[in-house]
């Protein structure tokens, strides 16, 4: 319900309930002008921003019988044109956003709307909300020490969650900014559970917009990102928000630029600890990740010097899914054809890779995983056949495929 002005504290922008009057003569919510000074530590009005002298507090009975007298004319009409002012509060809510530096209250209030009903995120765009919202995340860039502007942008993001990106290339175009994504970037790594949570998910569908994006976020992230991406996904709690980072790691990794900051982070590490557990689709995301970074020598460095790499890998060749067999044996393909150490190939060796090898040659047809397969025995079978271990009735067939 729209209410007089005079009615709202000048802080939160909301009708008050406790009015009382500082030093200045302005009238604020109680609660609103208490934690102002005891919370904030602040020393001024903040209506006037003029220096106190004294932090007494004086109820105001008058407007508060007046305020009571408004509320009780208004009630019974209130209940049957409620359905009517929705636009009118977006509108209202968006400037009052834009026109106070307490913004929380209506964010709030304006995200609790959009949750109930779908009609009012088109009044929310169609208001130009789009803008309001993304120059609260901006401003983090330029006040992110402060408590105010953080705790705004953390409810614009939440604001921003509920909105159909697909939608609205105005809101598109906003978040494939730098400016933004650095922001929303700060968020990952600072914001409470909740805004980290709605962030990684708004990432995670841009990600899957066809809007340059991808490159965007290639050419800003640090390590810092990925740790806060790496413990989202680490989160066995949280479902949700771990199949968000996973896929956006998956976006940014894809670009290239950033395996070296996400092998830093600690990413063949986690990808290796969390693998056994995964689920199929889960699991084939995971190997994915680890190829990509098996790609380069530092994530081969990396994997090796994981004592459960190899048997975590190998468990899943003929086990997980066609995709998932394709992926591991890519991995060990890496390995032995980059990195054939002597300790490596004893590892494939006494954990069961190179029998999960050959049981791969009995497969027909022609594959790219049987083709790697045999390139990788071609390549070490000599030494396998030279272990103690290696099972005898495999020798000769071992000599065979090598001979082939």
């Amino acid at each position: 319900m729209e209410f007089p002005l005079h009615f709202r504290c000048p802080i939160s922008m909301e009708l008050m309930q406790d009015p009382v009057t500082i030093s200045t003569g302005v009238t604020y919510e109680r609660k609103n002008i208490e934690k102002w000074f005891s919370t904030y530590k602040k020393k001024t009005c903040p209506a006037t921003m003029q220096l106190l002298e004294g932090f007494d507090l004086t109820p105001n009975h008058t407007l508060k019988r007046l305020i009571l007298s408004w509320q009780e004319r208004n009630t019974a009409s209130s209940s049957s044109s409620s359905g009517g002012i929705e636009q009118d509060e977006v509108a209202l809510l968006l400037r009052t956003i834009e026109s106070t530096p307490f913004k929380v209250s209506s964010l709030k209030k304006l995200r609790s709307m959009i949750e109930k009903d779908d009609e009012i995120k088109v009044d929310l765009v169609k208001f130009g909300g789009t803008e309001v919202l993304g120059h609260i995340i901006l401003q983090i860039l330029v006040e992110n020490s402060d408590f105010v502007t953080f705790h705004a942008c953390e409810e614009a993001v939440g604001v921003l969650y509920h909105l159909q990106l697909s939608d609205d290339e105005v809101l598109i175009q906003l978040l494939s900014e730098p400016d933004c994504i650095k922001s929303m970037a700060i968020m990952l790594q600072r914001g409470s559970a909740e805004a980290r949570l709605h962030t990684v998910a708004i990432l995670r569908r841009m990600a899957k917009i066809d809007c340059g994006w991808g490159q965007v976020v290639s050419d800003l992230v640090d390590m810092d990102i990925f740790k806060s991406l790496l413990e989202l996904f680490s989160d066995e709690i949280n479902t949700k928000a771990s199949s968000c980072a996973l896929d956006v790691l998956i976006e940014i990794l894809g670009k290239g630029k950033n395996r070296l900051k996400a092998i830093e982070a600690g990413a063949v590490c986690v990808l290796i600890e969390l693998l056994p557990d995964a689920g199929r689709s889960k699991c084939e995301k995971m190997l994915f990740l680890l190829k990509l970074l098996c790609e380069c020598a530092e994530g081969r460095s990396a994997f090796v010097d994981h004592g459960l790499a190899i048997s975590v890998v190998t468990k899943k060749i003929l086990r997980l899914s066609e995709l998932g067999t394709k992926l591991a044996v890519k991995i060990l393909w890496l390995l032995c054809t980059f990195l054939p150490t002597e300790r490596i190939l004893e590892d494939m060796l006494v954990l069961g890779a190179v029998n999960k090898l050959l049981g791969l040659l009995h497969i027909d047809g022609r594959s790219s995983t049987k083709d790697k397969a045999m390139k990788i025995i071609k390549l070490h079978g000599n030494s396998w056949r030279q272990y103690p271990c290696f099972p005898c009735d495999l020798r000769d067939y071992l000599k065979l495929v090598q001979g082939s």
